[in-house]
């Protein structure tokens, strides 16, 4: 297969976290042909100096309009602000080129419909960035959900699940995500993949009732720090039983390691702390350019590196009643043994974009688009203090 020659958009966290290195990472699959960094930078490296690429191996681009008129350019890979997305993916896939745009994809759900059906138009492949549906603790999490009732590991039928994403900070990190634009806020921000991961497990809920709003006090008010979200699932809809899906970010909460899962089954309980230790791996590994080399580039892609792989003390722990009355609970330890592989998206994105035959999008963009949905209502639902129902 022949790589996919890429023009990376931006020099945040996004692109030199996640997309250049994977890239790099991936030489069969990609090419990393240019990229464009709008401003010279004040201070730090450039995607360049960086990662050590020779500035003749890269075209650096100072002008969207000239990236785009690069007819060598296959993807577009978009890692800037969220009110960006929509105009920068509409602008590529009208010059004929892939995209892949980082979460949320738009600020609005109409946005996210309208580049969806000019990527059908043209024909071209729009691929949402979910990354943490590869996730080493979301993988053990759909690993146990999908075990049969007859098993003796098996939660039984989920009645509540509690997905968070929670920090300890007093302070504002002083980036654009602290300002009052378009998809700013930490529903847009990390709700977004707790919305994208309940909604890979259990499909559209029937109404949401949602809280936010500015706890610490800092920062513009319109700028939500912390939020709850409750999805409601009626009985026979995802599951046989009435549910609710709770996913919540709170910018105070002081214990380590944080609570990341809490799912209640009608036979036991499942608890989870601690995050996916993916982009930790790879902020250390792009941290340095003295550090930075082929072996840590390699380390990506080899699960033997210990690369996706969390420590055994933060494997989440099973509690299962032994009788009906549930005068005895069982502890026993659920392990989180396939590694987080956030190469699987990039590998899929490849095959798709070179339509390898059988091979569909792992992250649909009408599953994406629905996450914008689900942002929307959650707002409307925590501005108005009342629940609102999801269209079917």
């Amino acid at each position: 297969m022949e790589p996919v020659k890429c023009c990376v958009i931006g020099a945040g966290l996004a692109s030199t976290t996640f997309h250049v290195p994977f890239i790099l990472a991936l030489p069969k699959l990609f090419t990393l042909h240019s990229v464009l960094e709008r401003n010279p930078p004040t201070s730090g490296p450039t995607i360049c100096s960086k990662f050590r690429l020779s500035p003749s191996s890269v075209i650096l681009h100072r002008t969207l309009a000239s990236a785009l008129s690069d007819s060598s350019v296959e993807l577009v890979l978009i890692g800037t602000p969220n009110d960006t997305h929509y105009s920068l993916a509409k602008a590529a896939l009208e010059a004929g080129k892939h995209v892949l745009v980082d979460k949320p994809v738009t600020p609005t759900v109409e946005e996210a419909k309208e580049l969806g059906e000019l990527a059908k138009k043209n024909k071209r492949v729009l691929y949402a960035f979910q990354n943490r549906r590869w996730d080493q603790d979301f993988l053990a999490l759909k690993r146990l959900l999908d075990l049969q009732e007859t098993d003796d590991k098996s939660l039984g039928t989920v009645i509540e699940f509690e997905s968070h994403f929670d920090r300890y900070r007093q302070g504002l990190k002083g980036s654009w995500k602290d300002e009052p634009r378009p998809a700013a806020g930490l529903i847009y921000d990390l709700g977004s993949h707790l919305i994208d991961q309940a909604l890979t497990l259990f499909g559209r809920p029937t109404g949401i009732t949602a809280f936010a709003d500015n706890l610490r006090g800092i920062g513009h008010p319109d700028v939500e720090d912390n939020f709850t979200i409750y999805l409601h699932y009626p009985a026979g809809s995802a599951l046989p039983y009435p549910f609710t899906a709770i996913l919540r970010a709170h910018p105070l909460s002081a214990r380590a390691p944080q609570i990341r899962f809490l799912v209640r089954g009608q036979k036991g309980s499942y608890t989870k702390y601690g995050v996916d230790i993916q982009e930790e791996q790879l902020k250390a590994l792009t941290s340095s350019s003295s550090s930075f080399g082929a072996p840590s580039i390699n380390m990506i892609t080899s699960n033997e590196s210990g690369y996706g792989f969390e420590p055994e003390s933060l494997w989440g722990t099973l509690e299962q009643a032994t009788d009906p009355n549930g005068s005895a609970i069982v502890k026993s330890v659920w392990p989180s043994k396939d590694a987080g592989c956030y190469t699987d998206l990039y590998r899929n994105l490849a095959e798709v974009i070179r339509g390898a035959e059988g091979v569909e999008m792992k992250v649909k963009w009408e599953e994406a688009t629905a996450v914008i949905e689900m942002i929307e209502l959650a707002k409307k639902s925590s501005k108005e203090r009342r629940t609102v129902d999801v269209p079917k």
